[in-house]
C-alpha cells in the first residue's frame, strides 16, 4: 500500500485524490467491525482504498469497484496482482451509473469516492443495493471546506449531498472531520 501511495504520488497530476492512510484505516477498521463480506466501491482511482477495503475481507470476500477510467483501472489491476487479497475486488469498468444496474444487493458496505455531482444519484442507486443495517461510507465531504460557501458546481453538489442524506429517515447519518471529511449512513433496520 505504500509502493501503491508513492507511485500514486509520484506518477499521477491528480494525486490528491488518493485516499491516503488515514482514510485508509478506517475503512479496513469499518471493514472489520462489520464483519464486512461484500463491499462496493464507487470510484476505484488507482485503488488504494480498494486494496485497503480487501485485507480486511475474508478469504471469500468479495469488493466490487466500479472505475470510468481505464489508465487508472490499469494501475490498481497491476498493484492488485502483487497483493494476495487483490483476488477479492473486481473490477467493472465503465460509467458506475451503469454497471450498478447489472448488482444484485446484499452488500454490506458502500463506499463512495466519485464525481462530486454525481454523488446524490450514486447514493440513490447504492442504498437498494446495501443490505439492512449496511453502511454508506462517503469520502470528501468537507470539500476543502468549501460546502461552508458552496460557489463552484462540486461545491454545492457536495453540500447538497450532506443536506440529503442528512435530511433521509432511511439512514442515521455521522459527518466525521476525518481528512477531508467522510459521511457515514447507516441505513436503518
Amino acid at each position: 500500500m505504500q509502493e501503491l501511495a508513492h507511485y500514486t504520488l509520484e506518477h499521477c497530476t491528480d494525486a490528491q485524490m488518493v485516499t491516503g492512510a488515514l482514510v485508509g484505516g478506517l475503512l479496513k477498521m469499518v471493514v472489520r467491525m462489520l464483519a464486512a463480506r461484500r463491499v462496493l466501491e464507487i470510484g476505484l482511482f488507482t485503488g488504494y482504498s480498494a486494496l485497503a477495503m480487501a485485507e480486511e475481507l475474508p478469504d471469500d470476500g468479495e469488493l466490487i469497484s466500479c472505475e470510468i477510467d481505464e489508465t487508472r483501472a490499469a494501475v490498481a489491476r497491476d498493484f492488485l496482482k502483487r497483493s494476495r487479497h487483490g483476488g477479492k475486488v473486481r473490477i467493472m469498468l465503465g460509467p458506475a451509473k451503469q454497471s450498478l444496474r447489472g448488482l444484485t444487493g446484499g452488500f454490506d458496505m458502500v463506499f463512495l469516492d466519485a464525481d462530486k455531482e454525481g454523488y446524490i444519484e450514486y447514493y440513490e442507486c447504492c442504498l437498494p443495493l446495501l443490505r439492512r443495517r449496511g453502511l454508506l461510507v462517503a469520502d470528501n465531504t468537507l470539500w476543502s471546506g468549501r460546502v461552508l460557501q458552496p460557489e463552484q458546481d462540486a461545491d454545492r453538489a457536495v453540500d447538497a449531498f450532506n443536506r440529503h442524506v442528512q435530511d433521509d429517515q432511511r439512514v442515521d447519518n455521522l459527518l466525521l472531520t476525518v481528512r477531508d471529511g467522510v459521511m457515514l449512513a447507516f441505513k436503518r433496520g
